[in-house]
């Protein structure tokens, strides 16, 4: 029998997990507001889970500002999982891309500090065994851009640090990225809205109106959308019309993706020659499809198409899951 693995992936406004069952289940959690709270949260995600042999385990989460430093940050996300997770087995994956025991992880804390991007790569590699590739996994807050090279990572960077520099790590996503952000003096600098709203008024996201982990607390429906992205434009929602917030979120998004081409050729500059194919992830597939959409022979690979949506949307979690199991499998 194939080992049972949960992944589990923390980040700072999101919990994932995803079974190797194929299942997955995505919650928001501001781990920056309620750090005391992340092991009851956990304990809540883990539960209806079919049985488990081990906990993979990829975070993000300890550059909240929460946290004085980023090992304080790994300490308190590893305890909560241990309180989370009971006696279930777990392992933590580590950015020389293998796993650790928890103990092992506490005693060597940045290690295990945002590699989730790495987990990810790895997996990805058996979509393209071959030639050169580019994992493309845009999120709610940031994207990650992979470079592989036969299946394997060959990333420039391997800290947030050095994937800021070389621009493999993106601080841009289509949910909690604020728009003054992207469009400067043009518009209010507030964090009036983000590009939730934009993607709601194109209909890139659909309304939700039990989501309200919005600029305003408000719903994340499109009524809601206008009225933060007037407030952008100096405005309100009873004097702007609907077609300026358009208008507006159309900038959004073509700023977007403008940083997304830009942020492709510099990631694609350690593979020597053009990617061959792009395996995409992440609730902002779209994006990055129409990113890509003028970069002429590219084979584009979509984990929501191949895998489902939900899946994609936790694909670090269920990289981790699929990982551990494999070797779990080698080693049996």
């Amino acid at each position: 029998m194939p080992a049972q693995v949960l992944g589990l992936d923390i980040g700072g406004a999101n919990l994932k997990a995803a079974h190797t069952n194929g299942t997955a289940r995505q919650v928001p959690f501001e781990l920056w507001r309620r750090p005391e709270q992340l092991a009851d949260s956990l304990k809540d995600l883990l539960r209806g889970w079919p049985p488990c042999d081990s906990v993979a385990v990829t975070m993000t989460g300890e550059l909240c500002d929460c946290f004085e430093t980023r090992r304080e940050g790994v300490g308190a996300i590893l305890s909560a999982v241990e309180l989370a997770t009971g006696g279930t087995p777990v392992w933590i994956w580590q950015i020389h891309g293998r796993f650790a025991i928890i103990g092992e992880a506490k005693h060597a804390p940045l290690d295990a500090a945002s590699a989730n991007w790495l987990a990810l790569a790895t997996f990805c590699g058996r979509f393209a065994p071959l030639g050169t590739a580019l994992v493309i996994d845009v999120g709610s807050t940031t994207t990650d851009i992979m470079p592989l090279k036969v299946g394997k990572p060959v990333a420039q960077g391997r800290t947030d640090s050095e994937r800021l520099q070389c621009r493999e790590l993106v601080y841009t996503g289509v949910r909690r990225t604020p728009v003054c952000a992207l469009l400067g003096s043009t518009v209010a600098a507030e964090l009036f809205a983000t590009t939730l709203d934009a993607y709601l008024l194109l209909d890139e996201i659909r309304e939700d109106p039990s989501d309200r982990f919005t600029a305003d607390g408000r719903p994340a429906l499109k009524s809601a959308a206008h009225a933060r992205l007037a407030r952008m434009l100096g405005t309100d929602h009873d004097i702007c019309k609907r077609e300026e917030t358009r208008a507006l979120a159309s900038k959004v998004k073509a700023q977007q993706i403008q940083l997304l081409r830009a942020a492709v050729q510099d990631a694609s500059k350690s593979l020597g020659t053009p990617p061959d194919v792009a395996i995409l992830a992440g609730s902002g597939e779209f994006l990055a499809e129409r990113a890509l959409r003028r970069v002429a022979h590219l084979k584009q690979i979509s984990l929501a198409k191949m895998l489902g949506p939900v899946i994609s949307q936790a694909a670090c979690a269920f990289a981790v899951a699929t990982l551990l199991a494999e070797q779990m499998s080698r080693e049996s």
